[in-house]
């Protein structure tokens, strides 16, 4: 059974609390998890922030969801408790609650048209995610963010193939040196200076002390690259008793091309033009940030105690403070008052010679 969307999840929340005793949020995870029979990689399964699991984030939203329409109530921390209408809910309700359901109970409606609205600018993209109630805000932002980066590497890689061939080579320098290869970009500059071997495009040291090098091909193309281009680069690298090469071009690669790169004593690295922008954006090389979204969370250590606990420490530590003042003073006081006294004895004994 794949991982149930939130919404599936609301009401087998509902069902796991539904004797009234109040259970921990951890428990109830554990109890959808079994509810939908998923499997040990399904548990594990990562958001794309990779902060936490999808299953996780999903009866995470799911009770907040039912926390914010007045079925469920959150007693203390990391606790979960049926309410009366949640009750209701599960003997009167739909056999799968939803968000539209919910939005019938005005606290929640309140909660959920409070979220900024799509605007003219943001087209069919924004809407369809924002307005998205299959996934939890979380992934929302996730796919918002996803669909953003792909659209950043399409333009980024229709600008990489229409710069000049000499650009394209020192991007590829800059890339290196980003990854952090080649030292400097003096030396990196060096390095990748022609080889002479038309099967080689450059050279650059693998680290900054030098003790291993990197052969390079790059490729500005627009059609894909076969077989006998990579079977010319192994020839280069094998004439220069090379043990590793990195194959760069701004199209892709036949599957013959990807086949002989595997299984050599050389190990050969293909980057297209797909994961060429990949990496350019990942290093920040030809791309500025351009907003910077916080998503940020309750402090809970903040709260324990519901901030007594540190408040009741000050005085102590005040305490602490003024003695350990007391006694640096003192033996200050007590350090000077020797010097003088050694002082006062030199002093006489230099009068007394």
């Amino acid at each position: 059974m794949s991982i149930p969307d939130f919404q599936s999840v609301m009401r087998p929340v509902l069902e796991v609390v539904r004797d009234g005793a109040a259970i921990p949020l951890s428990a109830l995870r554990e109890a959808i998890a079994d509810v939908f029979q998923l499997t040990e990689e399904e548990r594990k399964e990562q958001l794309p922030s990779g902060h936490q699991t999808v299953i996780n984030n999903r009866v995470g939203w799911s009770r907040t969801y039912l926390n914010k329409a007045g079925l469920l109530t959150i007693p203390s921390k990391g606790m979960v408790q049926i309410t009366d209408r949640g009750r209701q809910a599960l003997a009167n309700g739909p056999a799968r609650i939803t968000v539209a359901w919910l939005k019938q109970f005005p606290e929640f409606a309140d909660f959920h048209t409070s979220r900024p609205q799509v605007t003219e600018g943001q087209g069919v993209m924004g809407r369809a995610v924002i307005e998205s109630t299959e996934a939890t805000p979380d992934e929302q932002l996730a796919d918002a963010h996803q669909a953003l980066m792909q659209s950043l590497a399409e333009d980024l890689l229709a600008q990489v193939r229409a710069a000049s061939p000499i650009f394209f080579e020192q991007l590829v320098v800059d890339l290196m040196l980003a990854m952090g290869y080649g030292g400097s970009r003096k030396e990196a500059g060096k390095a990748t200076q022609a080889t002479n071997d038309d099967g080689i495009d450059g050279i650059i040291n693998e680290d900054k002390l030098g003790l291993d090098v990197i052969y390079l091909q790059a490729k500005r193309w627009s059609n894909t690259v076969h077989r006998p281009e990579i079977d010319k680069f192994i020839g280069a690298l094998t004439r220069q008793r090379a043990r590793k090469g990195v194959f760069i071009t701004t199209s892709d690669f036949s599957v013959g091309a990807r086949e002989a790169a595997l299984g050599l004593d050389i190990k050969v690295v293909l980057i297209d033009g797909v994961e060429l922008a990949r990496l350019m954006v990942e290093h920040n090389l030809g791309v500025s940030v351009k907003q910077v979204y916080e998503v940020k969370q309750v402090d809970s250590d903040y709260f324990a105690g519901e901030g007594r606990g540190n408040l009741k420490r000050i005085p102590i530590l005040l305490k602490i403070k003024d003695k350990l003042r007391f006694y640096f003073s003192m033996e200050y006081l007590l350090e000077y008052r020797f010097a003088k006294s050694e002082i006062r004895t030199m002093k006489s004994n230099g009068r007394g010679s």
